[in-house]
C-alpha cells in the first residue's frame, strides 16, 4: 500500500482543513495595527478605569470600554479583518464583531446603524456603523461599547476579581486606545 498517491483526489474535508489552516495562519501572522474606533474621539471620551469595573448592571462586570460621543458619529474598524457577525438584540442592541489579527474578536455594541455585512473585509478605518444608544444603553448618552476577546486563553490573566476567571479571554481595550494617543 502506497502512502502517497500521485493523482489522489482531494476530498471536501481536505480542502476545508487546508482552508482553515491557511486562515488561522493568516490571522496569526497578520500584523496588529490599531486605530481609534470612533471618528474624532478624544481621550476624555472614555473612562480610564471602566474596564473590568464591578458592579456593572446586569452584566456584573464591565468587560470593555464605553466611548461617548454624538449620536450618528462614524464608528470605524479599529483593525483590519473580516466582519464575523452583525445583529440586533439583547444588551448589545445593534452590534458588529470583526475577526482581526491574532484571532481576536473586536466587539462594537450599541450602534445606531450598521454599515457592514458578514464576510466583508474591513481595512483599518472603514466605516462599520454609527454611534448610538441601543440595547441596554437605551435612554443613556450615546456611546460605543468596545471589547476585545481572544480565542486563545491567556491563563496568566485570571485573578480573584468578580468574574476574574473570564479575564483569560478579554483584553483591556483601554491599553490599545491609550497607545494610539501616545503614538500620535
Amino acid at each position: 500500500m502506497k502512502l502517497l498517491r500521485k493523482n489522489k483526489k482531494r476530498t471536501w474535508l481536505d480542502k476545508t482543513t487546508n482552508t482553515i489552516i491557511l486562515t488561522i495562519t493568516f490571522f496569526l501572522l497578520l500584523p496588529q495595527s490599531f486605530e481609534l474606533p470612533v471618528s474624532g474621539m478624544k481621550k476624555n471620551d472614555y473612562n480610564q478605569k471602566s474596564y473590568w469595573h464591578y458592579p456593572w448592571g446586569t452584566s456584573g462586570t464591565h468587560k470593555g470600554v464605553d466611548i461617548f460621543g454624538k449620536k450618528g458619529t462614524d464608528v470605524v474598524s479599529s483593525v483590519r479583518g473580516f466582519t464575523f457577525a452583525t445583529g440586533s438584540g439583547g444588551k448589545a442592541g445593534n452590534y458588529v464583531i470583526i475577526l482581526g489579527p491574532k484571532l481576536r474578536f473586536h466587539y462594537f455594541a450599541h450602534l445606531n446603524s450598521i454599515n457592514t455585512k458578514v464576510g466583508n473585509w474591513n481595512a483599518i478605518g472603514d466605516k462599520i456603523g454609527t454611534l448610538g444608544a441601543t440595547g441596554n444603553a437605551a435612554g443613556k448618552p450615546p456611546h460605543l461599547h468596545y471589547a476585545i476577546v481572544t480565542w486563545l486563553p491567556h491563563f496568566w490573566r485570571i485573578d480573584t476579581e468578580p468574574q476574574g476567571y473570564r479575564k483569560m479571554f478579554f483584553l483591556n481595550p483601554i491599553d490599545y486606545l491609550n497607545e494610539c494617543y501616545e503614538n500620535n
